[in-house]
C-alpha cells in the first residue's frame, strides 16, 4: 500500500482483502510466538479486528505489512500476559502443537533463492526452534523474533515495543544466550528440507519397527541422548534407556493392528500412526510422531495426539483394509 492510501477512506471488504494477503505469514508469525497453532489463529483474528478498528492510525510511514506485524506482535504480547506469562521451563512445551507444511507452502516466497534465507526459514519454524523460543520470556521473545527472523532493524522493533535501541540490543543478546542453552549443540548438521535417500530410509525403518510394536528395532535407530515428549501431556524423557523403558510400562508392545502414513510437518519428517478400533471395522487417528535427524540417526521424537489430525490435512479414517507404504 502506498504512503498517500488513506485507510480511513477504505471500506470494509477492501479493507479484509488487503490484510488477508498477509494472513499465512503473520499466521506464523503469531506461531513462533505462541507455539500454538489454535492460539495463532486467533491471534491473527484479532490483528485483523484490531487493524480495522485503528485503521486510522496507519500513517504510511511503514508498510501496511509491517503495519500489521506490529499489531499482530502486540496482539502476541497480550495473550501471553494473560494466559501464559511465565515462559516454559524444563525443556518441554506443553502447549506446543505441530504446524503442517501445506500451510507453510502458502508463505510468500520473497528472497527463498538465497540459501542463507531458506535456511533460516526452515529452521525458525522446525520444533526445536519451537521449543527453545517458548522458553524465553516474551519480550525478548519478540525482539528475537523480529530481529533474527524477520530482519528487523533494532530502531523499528524499540518503536514497536516502546523502548530504546540499547535495551531492544541487549535484549536480543540476553534472548540469543538463552536459545543457545536450549538449542542442540549440532543444529548446523540437522537435515531439512528436501530429505535425502538416508533420511528416507530411516523414517522407513521406524515406520516398520513402529507399526509391529518392534521396541528393540526402534531404539536401534536412536540417538544416545535422544528426546521424547508428548504435548500436552507433561513429561520429557532424555537418553534412550529413559525413552525405551516409558514406551515398554506405557504399554506399547501391546498394540495391536497399527497401520502408518508418512507426512511432513514443520519441515521435518513426520509418521501419523492409525490403530483398528472395534466395532468400527476402521482405523482411526493414534498419534503423530515428528523426528529430528541429525547423523543418519533419531536424535528427537515430539508426538502429538489424533487430536491434530484433521488439521494436518491426514485422513479421519483408513478402510480396514488399507495398507499404507
Amino acid at each position: 500500500m502506498s504512503a498517500d492510501t488513506r485507510l480511513s477512506d477504505v471500506d470494509e471488504p477492501t479493507f479484509s482483502g488487503l490484510a488477508e494477503r498477509h494472513r499465512r505469514e503473520l499466521h506464523v508469525h503469531c506461531y513462533r510466538m505462541l507455539g500454538s497453532f489454535e492460539d495463532a489463529e486467533d491471534t491473527v483474528q484479532e490483528t485483523f479486528l484490531r487493524a480495522w478498528r485503528r485503521r486510522e492510525t496507519f500513517e504510511g510511514r511503514s508498510t501496511f505489512r509491517a503495519w500489521l506485524y506490529r499489531i499482530a506482535t502486540n496482539a502476541c504480547l497480550d495473550l501471553l500476559a494473560r494466559s501464559r506469562p511465565e515462559p516454559a521451563t524444563g525443556g518441554e512445551v506443553l502447549w506446543l502443537q505441530p504446524y503442517p507444511d501445506r500451510l507453510l507452502d502458502e508463505l510468500p516466497a520473497g528472497d527463498a533463492d538465497e540459501p542463507e534465507t531458506v535456511a533460516v526459514t526452515r529452521e525458525t519454524i522446525e520444533l526445536a526452534y519451537l521449543i527453545a523460543v517458548q522458553h524465553l520470556a516474551p519480550r525478548p521473545r519478540a525482539v528475537l523474533i523480529l530481529r533474527d527472523v524477520l530482519g528487523w532493524p533494532a530502531k523499528d522493533v524499540a518503536e514497536l515495543l516502546g523502548d530504546s535501541v540499547n535495551s531492544v540490543n541487549s535484549a536480543l543478546q540476553r534472548a540469543r544466550a538463552g536459545m543457545r542453552e536450549h538449542l542442540p549443540a549440532e543444529r548446523q548438521d540437522w537435515t531439512g528440507g528436501e530429505e535425502d535417500a538416508g533420511t528416507r530410509e530411516l523414517v522407513r525403518r521406524f515406520t516398520e519397527a513402529s507399526v509391529a510394536t518392534d521396541i528393540a528395532g526402534i531404539a536401534a535407530l536412536l540417538r544416545d541422548d535422544v528426546r521424547c515428549s508428548m504435548p500436552p501431556t507433561p513429561g520429557l524423557f532424555v537418553g534412550r534407556d529413559a525413552v525405551v523403558s516409558d514406551w515398554a510400562e506405557s504399554g506399547f508392545t501391546d498394540l495391536e493392528h497399527l497401520r502408518a502414513v508418512p507426512t511432513s510437518v514443520n519441515r521435518q519428517p513426520a509418521v501419523a500412526f492409525y490403530h483398528r478400533r472395534e466395532p468400527d471395522g476402521a482405523y482411526l487417528p493414534l498419534t503423530i510422531d515428528v523426528l529430528r535427524i541429525t547423523g543418519g540417526a533419531i536424535t528427537e521424537i515430539v508426538t502429538f495426539h489424533g487430536d491434530q489430525f484433521p488439521r494436518l490435512g491426514l485422513p479421519a479414517r483408513l478402510p480396514a483394509d488399507e495398507i499404507t507404504e
